[in-house]
Formats: structure tokens, sequence, C-alpha cells
């Protein structure tokens, strides 16, 4: 399997599936499928268009916009002609996409709108390289009159008409792509200095499926939401690799406004999500609950702790008895069903959080309405899963076994290792990273672990980003972090405390949440910074961060807190593309805000 390519893989499930729906996207209310026969034919005509543009093998194509049918198109069009795809977050800011289009040196950007393609307008002059925007939704572009822009259906056309003049060409070109070849760029979010754009070659990424595949079978069967950008490697891993080998469904909501509703009509089987996201969901659950019907507010905190009950059985491998299965079985046609049906997630079978450390807590809570959340840990350098418990083999807390396939050991500082073929081939165009990141065909992670006794990964922290205080002790700030974020009124939380007496924290409130305690209250505000700014929203953080002090041991408490006056933000550069707060530059910017907190 290992010597196959991505775009052969492709043209075997296509040949096998066929009018079987591949995709399915909503559009103006209504839902539009896609077969894998519609599916191809928009890849190879893309693909047909791009090279009679005078693509060559090893060419990067950028691909920026928000998750639709055409992402993947554009993705797998470039690989089959031999060149190598390039994600760029939509959200990026137009300096960031000039940077990674600039650095990748791409001679061809697929934009989704107008929004998108007025960055690149804007730097294009100072893109050597570029030689083609790509638009798929011409809305608004009708009457610019540059010749650097041409739409998405125009590119289809003239590989249609290339194709009906030489019906064998495209199949030539997927025949001659070659496993060691490099596939796609995923670049990384960043939050240590520039991105690194990391070069994933066929190889990777069809090793990283047949070891996959053994711990989390997917079939056909299987339906999915398109939720995470695509240029992010383990959305690209469940939305493109794995229904190349599969077949699964994969569907794209009409919005994120829209995305709660769509869920719910999709009903997916396998969920991937973030940290975030599972936050933002409970801490909705939570204060929703506060103003619920009184009946449904006594169910809900009546069965709770039932579902708490069975999900430790469960998880401890230990017998449910009938008197208590009874009332679960109540519980969840009651509450939970109901719940789950709600938040999008009834059918789910598999859910798999990544891309960070997942509070103990909000998996607690999640298993207690019988979503068995299991973490999964893996890096854009290692094509995007090392790590992940297999079945009902979880242990909270822990990110599972490694898959097959895979050599690693624990360096004496901690740091995690790892040998295996999904391992990238380098940084492109930065000869020095590669060689600090892999030495001896060793993938040196940056992340501190260890394993326990049953052969669980738990993941303690970046390796940059461990405290060391005054006294000597290390303190790894993420697991305090989700403590905190466990809190509904809490947004974020910045541990603070490296050669420091004691832990200090920056913590931004959740507005939406405070902002319905306040009102609810009768506290007046205006705005993000005076409802921070209230002595009453202080107690009520404080009383947040007391309750978490209590799950922590003396040196781990926060002593001291401070409360943001405004949201962090992209733009400011205080959060990467993927929401991670980028350190270094919070506590360069508030430098003078941590001072006081040890005065």
């Amino acid at each position: 399997m290992t010597e196959l390519t991505l775009p052969l893989l492709f043209e075997t499930r296509v040949k096998e599936l066929g009018e079987t729906v591949a995709l399915r996207e909503k559009k103006k209310g209504l839902w539009r499928r896609i077969s894998w026969d519609e599916y191809f034919t928009h890849v190879r005509n893309f693909c047909l268009g791009l090279k009679s543009f005078g693509l060559q093998k090893g060419d990067r194509v950028s691909i920026l916009g928000d998750n639709c049918p055409e992402w993947l198109y554009a993705d797998l069009a470039t690989q089959s002609a031999g060149g190598i795809s390039v994600g760029v977050y939509p959200t990026n800011s137009t300096i960031q996409v000039k940077y990674i289009l600039d650095h990748s040196q791409s001679r061809f950007v697929m934009v989704k709108d107008q929004e998108q393609a007025d960055k690149i307008l804007l730097i294009k002059d100072q893109l050597p390289f570029l030689e083609k925007v790509i638009v798929v939704d011409m809305k608004g572009l009708r009457k610019y009159d540059d010749p650097i822009l041409i739409s998405f259906r125009e590119v289809e056309e003239i590989g249609k008409r290339i194709h009906e003049n030489d019906p064998l060409i495209f199949q030539g070109m997927i025949e001659q792509t070659q496993s060691d070849d490099v596939a796609i760029i995923v670049y990384t979010s960043g939050t240590t200095g520039p991105p690194k754009g990391a070069m994933l070659s066929h190889r990777n990424i069809t090793s990283v499926l047949d070891s996959f595949f053994k711990v989390l079978p997917i079939s056909r069967a299987d339906s999915l939401v398109s939720v995470l950008p695509l240029c992010h490697v383990a959305e690209r891993l469940f939305s493109l690799f794995i229904p190349m080998k599969s077949g699964c469904t994969i569907n794209f909501a009409e919005s994120i406004d829209t995305l709660q509703a769509d869920m719910t009509e999709i009903s997916p089987t396998i969920f991937l999500t973030v940290p975030r996201i599972l936050e933002k969901m409970h801490s909705a659950i939570t204060i929703k609950m506060q103003d619920a019907h009184p009946v449904k507010r006594w169910a809900y905190y009546k069965f709770l702790p039932v579902g708490e009950k069975v999900a430790e059985r469960r998880l401890s491998k230990q017998n449910i008895n009938i008197f208590l299965w009874l009332v679960h079985f109540f519980a969840y046609l009651l509450v939970f069903r109901p719940l789950r049906n709600r938040l999008g997630l009834l059918q789910v079978r598999e859910c798999v959080s990544g891309a960070a450390p997942l509070s103990k807590d909000i998996m607690k809570f999640f298993h207690s309405i019988g979503l068995m959340v299991k973490e999964a840990y893996g890096s854009t350098e290692c094509t995007g899963v090392f790590s992940m418990p297999g079945g009902d083999d979880i242990e909270i807390g822990t990110t599972g076994k490694p898959l097959p396939g895979w050599e690693y050991r624990i360096a004496s500082d901690g740091e995690i290792l790892m040998k295996g073929a999904a391992v990238f081939t380098g940084y492109f165009r930065d000869e020095k990273a590669t060689k600090n990141a892999k030495r001896d065909e060793w993938l040196y992670t940056g992340d501190i672990g260890e394993f326990d006794g049953k052969g669980n990964l738990k993941i303690t922290d970046r390796k940059k980003e461990i405290l060391i205080t005054a006294s000597g002790k290390n303190i790894a700030p993420s697991e305090i972090e989700n403590r905190l974020k466990f809190s509904p009124f809490i947004k974020e939380a910045i541990i603070i405390g490296d050669r420091r007496p004691y832990l200090a924290a920056l913590i931004q409130i959740d507005l939406d949440n405070v902002a319905d305690w306040a009102q609810r209250e009768g506290i007046p505000f205006t705005t993000f910074k005076s409802l921070s700014r209230d002595p009453e929203v202080y107690q009520l953080i404080q009383g947040e961060v007391d309750k978490a002090n209590l799950e922590m041991s003396r040196i781990e408490g926060i002593k001291k807190f401070v409360l943001l006056e405004k949201e962090l933000d992209r733009d400011d550069d205080e959060l990467t593309a993927t929401m991670k707060v980028r350190r270094e530059m919070i506590e360069k910017k508030y430098g003078d805000l941590i001072e006081k907190l040890y005065q």
C-alpha cells in the first residue's frame, strides 16, 4: 500500500464506487450530492487546466479559502499533475498570506471568493512567482479588470477540452506520480516563530493511513463533517486522505453560523474536533441549563451524576448492575439523547479530539452524556497522528497507545522521539530547522511526555513552555490552563511563573457567558473592557479560580490573576491560525501587567 500515491488511491476508489455519494455540500438551504464520478471529473478537468498554464512537477499551488468541495478538487488536481499543494488559513491576514505564498514560491493560488482575492491583489506585485489567481466564487469580481484573475469554472472548461482531445492524458499523469514525491506542504502554526513548511510525501500519507485503519476502521457507510480548516493536517487526514481509503462521505456545512443546525441534519458518525469546540459546547450547555425550564434543569442535574457513574464504570471495565443500567436508560432517553441530538452528535460512534491537550473535566463531561471522546496525539511532522486509543480502550488523561508501525522512545529530558515511514521529508527551504527536527531518522517532537504502565502516552506540555518556578519546580501550564477553562466564564487563561516565586494568570473572560450572567445580576456594562473592569465580574472569576485551585497542589495554585481588557486576536499576533496562544508574544506585550502581579 505504501507504494501508492493519493491520486492512484483516488482512482481506485472512483472505479469501485462510481455513482455513490462522495461529498455533500449545503447551498441556500439545500444539500447537493456529488458522486465519486463527479468528484473525479472535477479533479481531472482542473488538473488539465492547471497543466495548460505550464504547471510542472514540483511546482507549488496554494489554496486559500473556507472548506468546500473545490478545495479538495484543487488539492488532488495539483497532486495528480505532480505538483505540491499548499494550504493557507482563510483567516490569515494579508501579511501572513504574503509570507506563505512568497516562501512557498507558489505559481498559482486558488481562492474561494472576493475577500480572499482582494488579499492577493493587494500583494501580487510583491510575489514574483505568482502567475494566476483562480477564483471559485466570482461574485463581486466580474468588473475586476486584471489578467491575473480567472474563474475556477474557466480553468475546468479548459481542462475539459484538453480531455476531449486526448482522453488518456490524465491517466498517464496519475500513473507517473511517485510515492516519494512531495504531495503537500503544511505550514505550522508558528507559536515559536515564523511558520515552517513541512513537506509530506505520498509515502508519508499512505503509511499513516495503513496505521490509522488498524486502530480506527472507517467504512463507506460512515459520514464526516468537515469543520476544521483544511490546511490543518488533521482535517486533511479526515476529509481527504481517509475517504481515499474508506470511501466514506464528507459533508460541508453552509457556513460557520449554520454549523450547529447543519450538524443535526448531517448527524455524522465520525467527528474530528479540537478542545476549543468541546469547551464551547460545554459552556453553552452549562449556561443554557441555568435558564432552562425548572423541570428540565432538575432532570439534567439529577441524571448527570448517573452518567458520570456509568462512564467511570465503563472506563474502568467494571460491570454495570441492573438497577444502575435501568436508571441510566431513562437518563439517556430523557436527557442525554435529546442533548446529543441538539449538538448534532447523536449518531457519532467515534469522536476524536486533537491539536491541543483536552481538559480531563471536559472529557469526563462528554463521557457522562454518552459521547466517548478520545484524545489523539500527533503533529504536522508525523503526518497528523502518532497515538490514539483503539475501540473503548480509553484512559482519560492519555492519548492512547502509539499506532502500529512506529518506533518511539522518551529522551532523557522527557522529549518524545519517534521514527517511522510517516515522518515528514523536511521543512521547505529550511535545512537548519530540518536538521534540528530530524536526527538519525528520529523526529524530535518538542513535546514532553511519558508512558504509563499500560503503554498509554501522556502529554505533559510543549518542551519550550514548561515553567520552572523560583524554587526549581517544573510546572506544565497547559493542564492548569485547561482546569481554568473548564469554567464557562473563562475563555482563555495564560499561566505565568517561569523563574517566579508563584504562579499567576492572565485571564480572558467569555464575553457571551459573562455578559449573560451580568444581565441576570443587573450589572450595567457597555463594552468588553467595562465588563472586565467590573469588581463583581472579578469576584465571579475569583470564585472560578478558587474552585480550580482546590483540585491542584499548593505549588500549582494560582496566587494572583488579572483580567484582560480586550479579547486576544489573531490580527494582533496574540493567537495562531489554530487559535493557540502565542505565549512569548503575550508575555512581551503584557509585560507591565505581569510585573504588577509580582509586586
